[in-house]
């Protein structure tokens, strides 16, 4: 990495706003890793030190989420193991192979989100009656969003909102906070096994964790204030902007 004097400050100012922008809607991977790269950090620690810096924020918000009374133990328990596994399992596949096919199909995923969103505009406006067992929906769930957190990452925030609000009869709100302890979960795990292959660079890490800390902390009073009105057309906006940024990287950038 280079040592000029404006990278820490860099650094922090992008995992403030990469916690705060995740807390809300998810895809700040896409403001942190894009950064780490450029900074010339080579992409085997991008990813293990992005792990790190990502736990902070997702671990802020959590809290703060927990703080407020919007998470339930008894809901996401069982998520937490069935995420686990599936996000051991796609941190040690990442390193074995290349995620390219992957990564092309993202954008379309992420589009379908987004429009489906924008013409179900009462969708997650309240709880609802859920569509699944919890346990069979974490179970589902938690492997397939977990592997893919694990394996690649973007957009796993937007994910798992739609899958809470869509199978669990989930509100926006209380998707949003129970979708952060999943991303917590697959990011701890995540990084312990790429501390383990030494895939971490702690002093990028810790000073964006930092800046994540403080993000994700206004970003998660925000929601607890504004509720679904304010989250929609944010988490909307951001699947929108993460399909673009993925339709020109892997289509039309040269």
């Amino acid at each position: 990495m280079t040592k000029s004097s404006w990278i820490l400050p860099l650094l922090f100012l992008t995992g403030l706003c990469a916690g705060f922008v995740d807390s809300i809607a998810g895809g700040g991977g896409l403001i942190t890793l894009p950064v780490l790269l450029n900074v010339g950090i080579p992409a085997d620690l991008a990813l293990g030190t992005n792990k790190l810096q990502a736990a902070f924020g997702s671990g802020s918000a959590t809290w703060h989420f927990a703080k407020a009374g919007l998470i339930d133990s008894k809901e996401y328990k069982i998520g937490i193991f069935f995420t686990a596994i599936g996000a051991g399992l796609g941190t040690f596949c990442v390193q074995q192979i290349d995620p390219g096919i992957l990564k092309r199909l993202i954008p379309f995923l992420l589009l379908g989100i987004a429009l489906w969103s924008l013409l179900h505009p009462q969708l997650g406006a309240e709880n609802v009656r859920s569509r699944m067992n919890l346990k069979s929906f974490h179970l589902v769930f938690g492997l397939v969003l977990g592997f893919y957190d694990g394996f690649l990452g973007p957009g796993t925030g937007a994910f798992w909102a739609m899958a809470y609000m869509i199978g669990a009869g989930f509100s926006l709100m209380r998707a949003t906070a129970h979708t952060k302890v999943m991303n917590f979960t697959s990011n701890v795990v995540s990084l312990t096994l790429f501390a383990y292959a030494n895939h971490v660079l702690y002093s990028a890490g810790l000073v964006m964790g930092a800046g994540q800390l403080l993000g994700a902390r206004l970003g998660a009073q925000v929601v607890i204030k504004n509720g679904s009105r304010f989250i929609r057309p944010v988490f909307i906006m951001a699947a929108l902007a993460l399909t673009s940024k993925l339709l020109y990287e892997n289509f039309l950038k040269r």
